[in-house]
């Protein structure tokens, strides 16, 4: 899903890696930079793409611990994180995750 605000080329970098790396069911990406502009240490960064929450859901991660799963994204984003990528909040399920959530 993407957000209602147009993308830019850092989120359209993660949107693509993920997509190619984890076939996902669902994936949605917010830019939180705003958020986060007045952090000391976004001072002097003229980016608009530094934070994100990434929701996603895939059956790659089936079988993998929470940190295992965040291992894989952090690994497969390492080009954006030195493209100027801060932080990530990262919600990661497998489709039979949200299909237990669902039915409690």
């Amino acid at each position: 899903m993407a957000s209602q605000q147009e993308e830019g080329p850092l989120t359209t970098s993660i949107r693509t890696t993920l997509t190619e790396l984890l076939q996902p069911t669902a994936l949605e990406i917010i830019n939180d930079s705003s958020k986060h502009a007045h952090h000391s240490a976004m001072r002097g960064v003229s980016s608009k793409e530094t934070h994100f929450r990434v929701n996603v859901v895939s059956d790659a991660f089936t079988g993998k611990s929470t940190m295992q799963r965040h291992r894989l994204i952090y690994g497969a984003l390492s080009k954006d994180f030195e493209a100027g990528l801060h932080a990530l909040s990262l919600n990661t399920k497998t489709p039979t995750e949200v299909a237990k959530a669902s039915e409690a």
